[in-house]
């Protein structure tokens, strides 16, 4: 099991464990209100915590993206952290008002409220005085959380207007922070719960702020100028090449970057198809593949200038295995370019560089006669066996076509960059036939 799997379950039963060793639960009795009351704290840890480490992996933190593998892994991550958040915030509201909805329907009486005990702490009475605009709030956070996140998962919606609305999600949740300190049982503030519930509100806040400040332009990344567009109308593919004005940290051949071409649209995320030489200079090829990228050929011009950030990714070919297999689809192809001119320009005269590699390229495009020397020269730069299969003339890559032309295929690992259901046709049947699951490497581009 991954780390993305594995890390919700084990918050989940870490923060399950700590709220039942400061919830009386266990000791009172199978009555509704008492019930009723446990479970609106316990809900609401659940959500807002979940919603916290989403808020924080939003920020891009690079540690994280050490641990979990990549970026992509991340936001994977992020999606269902948000959608295991808003599950237990619409738990939360449920238990908030189901109360009142017995008692309209006649199923339960009015509860009669006695006076409440005094208070000798004066935070405690403090948040006393705040229950009723921390609930007021909350519940309008809650409606907002709903409908923001609903239209993040609707992929129709475009990408520009899924960009400046997301963002507002890290308003709501600093006011989902307040309700949640002010409503949260307080002696919960004395036992294991309290820290860490408070540690991670704490790195959401910063976290939500970040993301605002950036969102507001105040933040500084790298800036450079378009300095080539060269439009590859047949396969629909844009080149372009970008100098960077400001400092970059280089980069490893898999990695990509997000770049910005317009304030209003947001940035997107474009592989880097170029290795790092320390001249400021980044290619990508972008394919048009939706309203966003398909507009780009008559809208980028030389001289246009650009946001970038990055880079990011663990697509980075690292292995222990004899010999590599790469498998590209498509546009899939422009972190083995990368990679291939990096392996060129390390290439001893006449040796053999590094462990054997077949890199296998399926592409429906008709027309890339002009392409296919330049890739073919590349590969023989770089000590790469290229096989290329033009589908549907030549029929659609299978693994068992791969099988056949790597001898020992079980001993290699396994990069593959292209459309997700065509990777993981490959993964199954390659897993079915005997490799370890573990060796086959696959970027998710699905960003929301």
């Amino acid at each position: 099991m991954t780390r993305i799997k594995i890390m919700p379950w084990a918050g989940l039963a870490i923060l399950s464990v700590l709220w039942l060793l400061a919830d009386p639960i266990l000791n009172i009795p199978a009555e509704f209100g008492p019930v009723r009351a446990a479970l609106l704290n316990y809900t609401g840890i659940i959500g807002i915590a979940a919603m916290s480490i989403a808020l924080v992996l939003a920020t891009r933190p690079v540690l994280a993206e050490t641990w979990f593998g990549g970026l992509d892994k991340m936001y994977r991550l992020h999606k269902w952290l948000g959608i295991g958040g808003l599950i237990f915030a619409v738990l939360h509201w449920i238990a908030a008002n189901a109360p009142h909805w017995l008692v309209d329907l006649g199923l339960m009486e009015p509860r009669a409220r006695g006076p409440r005990p005094e208070l000798t702490y004066p935070i405690a009475q403090f948040f006393r005085e705040q229950r009723g605009l921390a609930e007021g709030l909350g519940e309008w956070a809650f409606y907002a959380a709903v409908v923001l996140i609903v239209l993040a998962l609707i992929k129709r919606i475009p990408y520009r207007f899924f960009y400046k609305t997301h963002i507002w999600l890290a308003v709501v949740y600093l006011v989902l922070v307040f309700h949640a300190v002010v409503l949260m049982r307080f002696s919960y503030w004395g036992e294991a719960i309290g820290p860490v519930v408070g540690l991670l509100l704490a790195a959401g806040t910063v976290s939500a702020i970040l993301l605002l400040v950036k969102s507001a332009g105040l933040s500084r990344p790298v800036t450079g100028v378009v300095k080539k567009v060269e439009h590859h109308a047949p396969n629909r593919v844009l080149e372009i090449d970008v100098k960077l004005d400001g400092r970059w940290p280089g980069h490893d051949a898999g990695q990509f970057a997000f770049l910005t071409f317009d304030d209003a649209e947001g940035a997107h995320p474009f592989t880097i198809a170029s290795a790092w030489q320390n001249d400021g200079l980044l290619t990508f090829f972008i394919k048009e593949l939706g309203d966003y990228t398909s507009s780009l050929p008559d809208t980028l011009k030389t001289g246009q200038h650009v946001k970038v950030e990055g880079p990011f990714g663990r697509f980075d070919f690292s292995t222990d295995k004899p010999r590599q297999v790469w498998i590209a689809g498509g546009i899939g192809i422009t972190p083995f370019i990368a990679r291939m001119q990096r392996l060129a320009e390390h290439a001893p005269p006449g040796q053999e560089i590094q462990a054997p590699v077949d890199l296998f390229f399926s592409t429906a495009a008709e027309n890339i006669a002009d392409f296919l020397p330049r890739l073919q020269q590349l590969a023989d730069a770089a000590g790469v066996t290229l096989h290329v299969l033009q589908s549907p003339q030549k029929g659609f890559l299978r693994a068992k076509n791969i099988m056949a032309a790597v001898a020992n295929w079980k001993d290699a690992d396994f990069w593959f960059c292209g459309p997700q259901g065509f990777g993981k046709n490959l993964h199954d049947d390659l897993v079915a036939a005997g490799l370890s699951p573990r060796e086959f490497h696959q970027e998710f581009f699905q960003m929301r």
